[in-house]
């Protein structure tokens, strides 16, 4: 059960870091924007870096299992920081042209954004493990 929970708790994680990231930097508390594609740290990096960590931990970092999820996590990575970045920044260029439109500015993560996530994800996969 607890391999079903962990993807679940280190979107929790990163999330009310995210959240407390953003209040204390702003003073906001617009969950919409915060919890959103951008921002300190990457959600969906915490979320697939917790299993695939979680696969190293359990099954060993030199099996073809682990290989495939590490794979699959630079993909995710790659994705968040190259195509995400640049359709938050055309959506800003879109919603200034377009006033009707009202596209989600904040996407994608910068390598420092995504390298929280990455940490996050390994600290609760490390937590998991040890419990």
């Amino acid at each position: 059960m607890k391999f079903i929970l962990l993807p679940f708790v280190a979107w929790l994680a990163a999330g009310f870091l995210k959240f407390s990231i953003h209040y204390l930097r702003y003073g906001e508390m617009k969950f919409s924007e915060i919890i959103g594609y951008g921002g300190f740290p990457s959600t969906h990096t915490s979320i697939l870096a917790s299993a695939v960590f979680s696969l190293g931990l359990y099954q060993g970092f030199f099996t073809p299992l682990f290989s495939f999820g590490l794979a699959s996590l630079m993909v995710c990575m790659i994705d968040a920081q190259g195509l995400r970045r640049h359709v938050g920044r055309q959506a800003v260029t879109v919603n200034k042209l377009d006033k009707t439109a009202n596209l989600q500015e904040r996407m994608g993560h910068t390598w420092f954004e995504l390298s929280g996530g990455l940490i996050v994800g390994m600290i609760v996969a490390s937590l998991f493990y040890l419990i």
